[in-house]
């Protein structure tokens, strides 16, 4: 009775179902891919000087500022708080930026996203703590899906407002400001996990998982399994006084959850794979994040929004879209990607360098659409492989905390091109100029990746090369010792 009790509350659709709402609503914002023409318009009346280089850098510094304690504290309090959190953000968020006025205002609300930007860590987290490691696969797959299809919706649905209707920017507001406070009320509904990955795992005193016991690690976090008295229990039971007196003090516990962390960092890391594609994820996520942050800015600048028509839905929602179809195709692709990942990595992030390159020197708006549409897809491609290849050698606790420290170095190298190139205390580059930067980036990137690969392969090959040179006068050894043994036989005959 027990064991059906444990089973019962661990069903995995109803979160999931809740989850995806969630999801849905939280990335249906018509407003986002006009965000630059709103803040330089009527509505708020700011310079494009202001909004490059005072308005968001502030984003870029909060959310670094902010990551790694939200990172931990979701763990410790088991995702939904935090849930909670990232909502009241995105209410407060847009609430500013429809009544607020002024350059301290707009700040404030970079500071707030950069909170939900944070808190969006909770989101993926928060369904391996509510359902059993056999339905991780399909539940990921489910939550990055319907967050595609609505960010695309969206973009779309922006467009052809502004397009079609005639619809003010600050009425798209309105409507995003509707959609993320049903997100909102959406995360109430959400079930209170009862452990998470770290520091409310079922068993205190297991540490986490080896990657050669990956396996084991999902299936300790699994309570449908009967064979044990403990997991049959049923939810409502409690520890007895004598396993209360053998837990650890909260602190003590904490401490070593933390040093445990720390060891793990530093075994993902020893393993030369995973340190070259989790190099490359930092410092293509860096630029990726700086592009997607300033390219309405330069949109504006080429196309100014008060004397030409905007399409940033509809090229956002084609972006999205072509992302999802490469991410897709990777699960297709047959390749040896221990030897040609990095060489794939190199070619697609030459592409990303020149796609830039051809935003910074042409003026032609639909040009500089196309070249961003070629950049994205590529990024996404990347980011998808390289997702795969660190996922699939590790754990799922390993994986989150690579994850995590991955983003937290991307976010790092992102702040200081925000400080150099942007921000107005450091260069203060216009954006045109910026473009440039980042085209030189993602070059020494791709430089960085199509060196090292050619390495690879020419050292591989010399390997081969040298292997048969010695194979072959050992077989030619042999071949005249049989000779002279056949020699010696005939003369004794």
């Amino acid at each position: 009775m027990g064991c059906w009790k444990n089973t019962k509350s661990n069903t995995w659709t109803f979160p999931t179902l809740i989850l995806c709402l969630y999801g849905f609503f939280y990335m249906m914002k018509p407003s986002e891919p006009f965000l630059t023409p709103y803040l330089t318009g009527p509505d708020k009346n700011l310079t494009i000087d202001e909004v490059t280089n005072q308005v968001f850098p502030v984003w870029t510094y909060s959310y670094l500022a902010l990551l790694v304690p939200v990172f931990l504290i979701t763990d410790y309090l088991r995702y939904k708080p935090i849930l909670l959190l990232q909502g009241i953000s995105f209410i407060v968020t847009w609430l500013l930026l429809l009544f607020a006025h002024g350059l301290v205002a707009m700040q404030l609300v970079e500071f707030f996203y950069g909170m939900v930007t944070a808190t969006e860590v909770a989101y993926y987290a928060y369904i391996y703590s509510v359902v059993s490691a056999d339905h991780y696969q399909r539940v990921t797959s489910y939550c990055r899906s319907i967050t595609l299809v609505a960010a695309t919706l969206a973009a779309v649905l922006g467009q052809l407002l502004v397009s079609l209707a005639d619809v003010s920017y600050f009425h798209l507001n309105a409507i995003t400001l509707a959609s993320v406070s049903l997100a909102f009320v959406c995360s109430f509904l959400l079930p209170m996990p009862q452990k998470s990955m770290f520091f409310h795992r079922k068993g205190v005193s297991e540490t986490l998982p080896q990657p050669d016991k990956a396996g084991a690690g999902l299936s300790s976090n699994t309570s449908s399994s009967c064979q044990q008295d403990k997991d049959c229990a049923p939810a409502d039971t409690g520890p007895t006084p004598a396993q209360q007196a053998q837990q650890p003090e909260p602190q003590h516990h904490v401490l070593r959850v933390l040093v445990q962390l720390g060891k793990d960092l530093k075994d993902c890391y020893s393993s030369r794979k995973l340190l070259y594609w989790s190099l490359w994820w930092a410092l293509a996520t860096a630029g990726f994040n700086q592009v997607v942050n300033y390219i309405q800015v330069l949109w504006d600048f080429r196309a100014p929004s008060h004397s030409s028509a905007v399409y940033n839905g509809a090229v956002e929602a084609v972006a999205t879209f072509l992302s999802s179809v490469t991410s897709f195709t990777v699960a297709y692709v047959k390749m040896n990607w221990d030897l040609f990942g990095e060489l794939a990595l190199g070619i697609f992030s030459t592409m990303d360098a020149v796609s830039l390159f051809l935003m910074h020197f042409t003026t032609n708006i639909w040009l500089c659409y196309a070249s961003y549409l070629i950049f994205k897809a590529s990024y996404m491609l990347l980011i998808t492989i390289a997702t795969f290849q660190i996922a699939v050698n590790l754990s799922m606790e390993r994986y989150a905390l690579m994850f995590g420290l991955n983003n937290f170095t991307a976010l790092v190298i992102q702040t200081i091109l925000t400080v150099v190139a942007v921000d107005s205390k450091g260069l203060g580059l216009d954006i045109v100029t910026q473009f440039l930067i980042y085209g030189s980036y993602f070059s020494v990137i791709a430089g960085i990746f199509l060196i090292r690969s050619i390495c690879m392969l020419v050292s591989r090959k010399c390997n081969r090369k040298t292997v048969r040179f010695w194979k072959e006068p050992q077989n030619l050894n042999e071949h005249k010792s049989k000779e002279q043994t056949a020699t010696g036989c005939e003369t004794r005959l």
